[in-house]
């Protein structure tokens, strides 16, 4: 089976690298299409073996990739196109159906409560993306959350499939050489005690609340932020005003985040609308301490998860848990934690075998009600 995975951009991002994660184990023949941004986790993608196609779309509204997209999925003779983020489906679902391919996915990973990929969801974005919906076989949501927002917003349920985002726990292993190899490249004095966080500089992430709690915080506490966005020169202007501008390290995108996390001794995840909150998985199985606010995963399987902290969205609730957890390091001699059993859960192998599983049936069914048969309802 021959399956073209379109995408809006591969830079540095959590679908980004959940779609890199999944290419390497799904049984199938697969290449990738990125409508634009062929950035470091395109070539992560190439070495690993998978062709990456960059069509050069120049904007939203740039429709002269819709040709190019309908003669790629044609000459490739596609069974099966999936596609992931907002620009993506609308393109890809769209083209699928100009080439004659009828077996279109999609998997939704950041539709937030008025917010999509941190965008607001006006009723021109909501409109556009059920008419789209509806050119596909159905949609793979990542958590139980994102697919009660789908079905909030008109998609029918039984068009839903929830299949959570994976994790390789292993690229993500605590290295003490790393640790003091991120720190110096970043300036970051060795017996600092180090917050840290990894996500794009967007103000639904509430990186202002991080700030905010900084300047509560022993002297020696540092605030290591990963990643950029449109928010980055207001965050530098809050850290200035709040005085603690020498204490904020901003990192910017970061192609991996092991390094970043190996430097860091509390992981905080201040956002409210994570999909998934990926982030908050990938400090645990670094052996971090995560305090959170919200994350689907732990939240939708509560099981034990030792080193975690879930907290009020508030900078009080987030100043004192940090304070707890970095008493906490200073007790353990700043050792690492173990890993949880609960990211057993999100095993990619075994994650990617559901993905590879709906395809097949889709495939086998050949027409546009397939995800509905697939879930035993045939109406």
């Amino acid at each position: 089976m021959r399956v073209l995975h379109v995408i809006t951009g591969l830079a540095a991002g959590g679908a980004e690298h959940q779609l890199r994660l999944l290419l390497r184990h799904l049984p199938h023949e697969c290449e990738v299409a990125t409508l634009a941004n062929a950035g470091p986790v395109a070539q992560a993608i190439r070495a690993g073996g998978t062709p990456v196609h960059d069509l050069g779309m120049r904007g939203n509204r740039d429709v002269s990739v819709l040709p190019r997209l309908v003669r790629l999925i044609r000459d490739g003779r596609f069974d099966v196109v999936h596609t992931h983020l907002y620009r993506a489906c609308l393109y890809g679902r769209l083209a699928a159906r100009l080439a004659g391919v009828r077996q279109v996915l999609a998997t939704e990973h950041s539709l937030g409560t008025g917010v999509i990929e941190g965008r607001p969801t006006t009723a021109g974005v909501r409109a556009l993306y059920l008419a789209g919906e509806r050119l596909g076989a159905g949609t793979i949501a990542v958590s139980g959350t994102v697919a009660d927002r789908l079905v909030a917003w008109g998609v029918r349920r039984e068009r839903v499939r929830v299949v959570p985002n994976g994790i390789d726990a292993t690229e993500f292993r605590y290295d003490r050489d790393t640790r003091a190899a991120t720190r110096a490249a970043l300036g970051i004095p060795a017996g600092a005690q180090v917050v840290g966080s990894v996500g794009r500089l967007a103000a639904t992430k509430r990186f202002d609340l991080l700030i905010g709690a900084l300047a509560g915080l022993p002297p020696r506490t540092v605030l290591l932020l990963a990643g950029d966005g449109e928010q980055r020169a207001a965050l530098a202007s809050l850290a200035g005003q709040r005085g603690v501008a020498d204490r904020v390290v901003f990192a910017g995108a970061t192609a991996h985040a092991r390094e970043v996390l190996c430097a860091m001794d509390v992981f905080a995840s201040p956002s409210e609308q994570e999909t998934f909150g990926l982030a908050v998985l990938e400090a645990l199985a670094n052996g971090l301490p995560a305090v959170y606010v919200t994350c689907p995963p732990l939240d939708e399987y509560p099981v034990a998860a030792p080193g975690t902290r879930r907290v009020a969205p508030d900078g009080r609730a987030l100043r004192e848990a940090l304070r707890a957890e970095l008493s906490g390091l200073a007790g353990r001699g700043g050792a690492r934690l173990p890993v949880p059993d609960v990211l057993h859960r999100f095993d990619v192998p075994a994650l990617a075998a559901r993905v590879g599983q709906i395809y097949h049936d889709v495939a086998a069914v050949r027409r546009p009600a397939a995800l509905r048969l697939i879930e035993g309802d045939a109406s």
